[in-house]
């Protein structure tokens, strides 16, 4: 997967920006359950870091039990833990982005019927 080199915000470290898009690769099914990640530099290149940051995304992914470590080969999604980020993506979705989605929409007085006709 290619993607042109990422401008990267100052409300997180770089490498947690990197786990959130690798996240959202495992949840459009880019990485899929059961399938290897790209290598350490793979990533690195594809996102314009340091192995050693790479390397970091891989091992904070896989001590929160998404990634399985295959020794000598890499790591791969975790079978099931599709269903487990989308249960924890929508619950920080409910928890921190919605409340201010739902305030602005109420003050620029949205129509809930408007908002989902577009």
């Amino acid at each position: 997967m290619s993607r042109t080199k990422p401008s990267w915000g100052e409300d997180q470290p770089i490498y947690r920006q990197i786990m959130d898009s690798v996240v959202g690769g495992i949840l459009d099914g880019i990485y899929p359950e059961g399938e290897m990640l790209p290598s350490v530099r793979q990533l690195a290149t594809e996102y314009g870091v340091s192995p050693l940051t790479a390397g970091k995304v891989f091992n904070e992914l896989s001590r929160e039990n998404l990634l399985d470590k295959r020794i000598g080969i890499g790591f791969a999604v975790r079978k099931g833990v599709r269903r487990v980020l989308l249960s924890r993506e929508r619950r920080k979705f409910f928890e921190k982005e919605w409340p201010k989605m739902r305030e602005r929409i109420e003050r620029l007085e949205i129509d809930v019927n408007e908002l989902l006709a577009k």
